[in-house]
């Protein structure tokens, strides 16, 4: 009698799923009840791990990659280890046991309804994660790239159906979630913050005449030197008056460089006298020698960071100014992910979370009552400046002790949403910043809030005369980078180094000493590595460690050499030299005339067009960005005429469709062309004759 042939492949549970409820019990007629419980549970578990490695893969791979490498985005929101640790949590966990839970309620409806949830569950994150995939190895976006991605976790989805691999690989990356967050606790930038190690650094001396003048030092953000200078190589003193007032009584190191176009590398370069050399956390603990360690022997600190913590708990207690908590780390966790996972085209950066509070926000009083002359909501700070600065600006006193105030302020860094009088106004989040018609947006938009730094530039001017701290002290206004605006390379990376190195690496750099009263102008190769070591001097105190900087006091470098890391410890170089202004665009001739418009041209679709029916102009903000759509009837390059009330305001160009479809913006500088109430908007087509046709607005 021959033997029975054994049985290939998986066995019946394995062919539908481990312990799938929907296999066939082809077999188990023998079995016992307990058996197949047991079964059971080893199936829910298995269905629990491969979800679990495929969120792990969509959500908290991506998620924690990003914010590993953004300990800025914590140290900005004032967040400690406690909340970030709660974040890691939500992270890692909830989106895995939602899902999980998802599909084990749906086994209240039967076996078969469980395995065809399961793989249905499958078959979408696998969809998502093609996204993510598709958008790094391929050209496509938007639709066609979810079209392709359905298809992939269709595919993918069937195939975990049919096949014991696809399970068990799953199965075995269910392990990955657990190295996600042990690389982001251990080893990513961001492990400074989570868990600090070291509280402070060495103290520095007093030397020679141990004189310390108090030292006021103003850091500003993303701003070259070439957007303050006019054509003459000189700062423009009628677009940024106060800027020239400083020039004039200070001496302006003209040829000073940043050393990287990322803030937690250059401000660390620039406070610690060193070349980046390693890619941490601003943080105390990877940075233990610092301005704030060497002064805080000799001098009372008080330190308004941004998004480092270089001020040990031990040196100063930071103020408690943006908004913070664990539900913005949520929020802006969530508004990341959109980003990491969404099909069309997105520029991740934590920075676009970094916003200034206004005096209101942060429930500040205002310093003084306002005149009665309406004008003056448009030279009013109180309502529209950053509570930072005022908190700033309010500790510039005389003290008995040597003082060092200092401040970062992510001014005129975007998100762009002032205008030079100190109105804001509103923006959609995803205007591009490059390409045609944008990038030239893009440059007004930061010279419009250039023109706001500057009077927060006036400001301190102002209070440190009217405190009498203004001759005594030693004052410092400069920036950590600069920022291109050179079509197809706009940004701060090495693109933008190649294209355009004059507008990311020069930087302004004014060092006013004490009694200082007149200007004079130094075009010695200057680098960020020479701050501390200069302000050091200045203030009469000894570094206790090694610097790669030089100090102003010392003989001027004999070797021109820029140096630039856009990866610390990968130093770029280029030659220095004072860079040329790019020239300023030239207003159309249309702005600042009447309308007279022809005969009606077509139509275009504006956003919020009921902004311009109830305007309140006491309330700071104006809608000075005008942004729409046109029809592709009107052909690209066309240009098209924004008016307020009858007067033009702007001219730009229709420019070819993006992912957010076919739109213009134009930005209205001039405040005077808006009132209390209704106000006309129009849009008009610039004929080549210049007969303009006013578009129907919907």
């Amino acid at each position: 009698m021959a033997e029975p042939v054994a049985a290939t492949g998986p066995p019946p549970d394995e062919r539908s799923g481990p312990g799938d409820p929907s296999a066939p019990d082809v077999g188990r007629s023998d079995e016992s009840t307990g058996g197949r419980w047991d079964r059971g549970r080893r199936g829910e578990l298995g269905r629990a791990l491969e979800v679990t490695a495929l969120v792990g893969l969509v959500v908290t791979q991506p998620l924690l990659d990003v914010l590993g490498r953004s300990p800025d985005f914590f140290l900005f929101h004032r967040a400690d280890p406690a909340e970030i640790l709660l974040l890691l949590a939500l992270v890692a966990v909830l989106p895995t046991t939602g899902v999980v839970l998802l599909g084990a309620l749906s086994r209240v409806a039967g076996r078969t309804v469980r395995a065809l949830t399961h793989t249905g569950l499958v078959g979408l994150l696998l969809a998502a994660l093609a996204v993510q995939v598709g958008r790094h190895v391929t050209p496509l976006r938007g639709v066609p790239l979810l079209v392709v991605a359905l298809l992939a976790g269709a595919g993918g989805a069937v195939a975990h159906r049919r096949w014991r691999a696809p399970r068990l690989v799953l199965r075995l990356a269910a392990a990955g979630p657990v190295a996600f967050v042990a690389l982001f606790l251990f080893v990513s930038p961001t492990s400074a913050v989570v868990l600090p190690r070291g509280d402070g650094g060495a103290v520095g001396t007093a030397q020679g005449s141990g004189v310390h003048p108090p030292v006021v030092m103003l850091i500003l953000d993303e701003l070259p030197l070439v957007s303050l200078l006019g054509t003459d190589g000189k700062i423009d003193a009628t677009r940024f008056p106060h800027f020239a007032e400083l020039a004039d009584a200070s001496t302006w190191y003209r040829n000073a460089t940043g050393v990287s176009g990322w803030t937690p590398n250059a401000l660390p370069a620039m406070l610690t006298g060193r070349y980046p050399a390693k890619p941490v956390a601003p943080h105390y603990s990877q940075y233990p020698d610092n301005i704030f360690t060497a002064f805080g022997g000799l001098y009372d600190i008080k330190a308004e960071e941004s998004i480092t913590r270089l001020c040990p708990p031990s040196r100063c207690e930071q103020p408690v100014t943006p908004e913070q908590g664990l539900g913005v780390l949520v929020r802006e966790t969530g508004k990341l992910l959109g980003r990491v996972a969404g099909p069309t085209e997105s520029a991740v950066d934590p920075e676009d979370s970094y916003r200034e509070q206004t005096r209101a926000e942060a429930g500040l009083d205002a310093a003084e009552p306002a005149p009665a002359d309406p004008k003056f909501r448009w030279d009013s700070l109180d309502d529209n400046q950053p509570a930072r600065f005022t908190s700033f600006l309010a500790g510039l006193k005389p003290a008995p002790r040597p003082t060092l105030h200092f401040l970062h302020l992510l001014m005129p860094h975007s998100p762009w949403a002032y205008l030079p009088s100190g109105a804001r106004y509103d923006a959609p989040e995803d205007l591009p910043n490059d390409g045609a018609g944008w990038v030239d947006l893009a440059r007004q938009r930061h010279l419009a809030q250039l023109g706001y730094t500057d009077r927060l530039i006036g400001e301190t001017l102002r209070t440190l005369r009217a405190s009498g701290l203004y001759d005594q002290s030693m004052l410092v206004v400069t920036a950590d980078h600069g920022v291109s605006f050179r079509p197809g390379a706009q940004g701060r990376g090495m693109d933008a180094i190649k294209a355009a190195a004059g507008e990311v690496a020069w930087v302004p750099m004014f060092l006013k000493e004490p009694r200082q009263q007149t200007g004079r102008v130094d075009d010695r190769n200057w680098e960020h590595v020479d701050l501390l070591p200069t302000v050091a001097d200045e203030a009469d105190i000894r570094l206790p460690w090694h610097v790669d900087g030089r100090s102003a006091r010392q003989a001027p470098r004999a070797d021109g050499t820029k140096h630039f890391y856009d990866r610390p410890g990968e130093p770029t170089t280029f030659p220095g030299g004072v860079p040329t202004p790019p020239p300023l665009p030239t207003p159309h001739p249309l702005v600042g005339t009447q309308v007279r418009a022809g005969p009606p041209g077509g139509n275009a679709r504006v956003a919020d067009l009921a902004a311009f029916t109830a305007m309140d102009p006491d309330t700071g903000t104006l809608p000075a960005l005008v942004w729409g759509d046109v029809p592709d009837q009107i052909p690209d390059g066309t240009l098209l005429a924004v008016a307020v009330n009858g007067r033009i305001g702007a001219v730009v160009p229709a420019v070819p469709a993006d992912p957010g479809g076919r739109r213009f913006a134009a930005l209205l500088t001039d405040d005077s062309l808006f009132r209390a109430g209704t106000n006309q908007l129009d849009v008009l087509q610039v004929a080549p004759d210049g007969t303009l046709r006013r578009l129907a607005l919907s």
